[in-house]
């Protein structure tokens, strides 16, 4: 495999509780479950890090309790910081809350991930082969948005560079995702995100305006529908709807993150973008049959996970024959 995943997004620690359903206004719940983890960019970054990519963060992590979390949790899976920590501010974090039917509602307090600033970006350069990667959480927050969408502009013409615009896709000054969007190489995105850039319609419908009125430079966009699997739109006219798998869910969170992940190291490997969608969906599948934002599952797990469904890869970037 070639080149490094630059992850230029954000991380946060998600603090996770398990409850039976959501309490209604003015109502407690006692949770069932608890757990504190790193999460926001740290699990796309785990799922390509358990795939076989070398991954670097060029993001921002704070000065505290929650950076310091971070900080342990990249080390744990050999992800290189770029960028020092930033003085006087902690990272943010994320009250998560999973409820009985494994969807979750999500509570956000921004940190140091959401302070950007051009001499910030300065240590974090790229060489050929890397891929950038980065989230609508960056670009969403007044004090970081700037500074991305400049370095992004700038990056070298064979840099590939991959976007997801996140639910905070309407927080985005329209003229910041314009300026984005217009250097994407890749954009992987649900259909409610699809649908805020370019507007309503069926998935192939969306996904040809994006590259039309969108995506100029794209090579190419992936729609996800959840367990459903998602739609691959190729530049060149080619569209694939590439099914999902039937498991059984008990934990949703990060399985966004995990199929952009695993999708993104199977490009960087020679994947073909049908192929490499089809092991996201694996990939995707197998996570949120675990507990916990950063369940992305290793390589090995995913083959074995298509093996079993009869769908194997004979060789890296080769799907078999049955699989298509």
């Amino acid at each position: 495999m070639s080149g490094r995943l630059v992850h230029v997004g954000s991380a946060v620690v998600d603090y996770v509780y398990r409850i039976d359903t959501l309490p209604a206004a003015g109502a407690e719940k006692t949770a069932s479950a608890y757990a504190r983890v790193a999460g926001g960019g740290f699990n796309m970054m785990a799922a390509a890090s358990r795939t076989g990519m070398k991954v670097v963060f060029g993001g921002q992590l704070g000065t505290g309790p929650d950076g310091d979390f971070l900080r342990a949790a990249f080390a744990a899976e050999g992800i290189e910081t770029l960028t020092p920590p930033l003085p006087l501010m902690d990272s943010g974090n994320c009250v998560a809350m999973i409820s009985g039917d494994a969807e979750r509602t999500f509570v956000s307090w921004p940190g140091a991930e959401s302070r950007l600033t051009p001499d910030m970006m300065k240590p974090v350069q790229v060489v050929s082969g890397d891929w950038v990667f980065t989230s609508g959480y960056t670009l969403s927050y007044p004090g970081s948005r700037d500074a991305l969408a400049g370095w992004i502009e700038a990056l070298p013409a064979g840099i590939p560079f991959v976007f997801d615009p996140t639910p905070v896709i309407a927080d985005i000054p329209r003229p910041i995702l314009d300026r984005v969007l217009a250097r994407t190489t890749w954009l992987s995105c649900n259909t409610n995100e699809a649908a805020e850039i370019a507007g309503a319609g069926d998935a192939q419908t969306v996904a040809i305006r994006l590259l039309a009125e969108h995506c100029p430079s794209a090579e190419g966009v992936v729609i996800r529908a959840g367990a459903r699997g998602c739609l691959v739109r190729m530049a060149d006219g080619g569209t694939r709807a590439v099914p999902g798998f039937e498991v059984e869910a008990v934990d949703t969170n990060g399985a966004g993150d995990t199929h952009i992940g695993a999708f993104v190291s199977g490009l960087s490997r020679g994947m073909s973008a049908c192929e490499a969608a089809r092991y996201a969906n694996a990939a995707a599948a197998l996570s949120v049959t675990r507990h916990g934002g950063s369940s992305a599952p290793t390589d090995t797990e995913i083959q074995e996970f298509l093996t079993e469904r009869g769908e194997a890869m004979t060789a890296p970037g080769r799907a078999d024959a049955t699989a298509t």
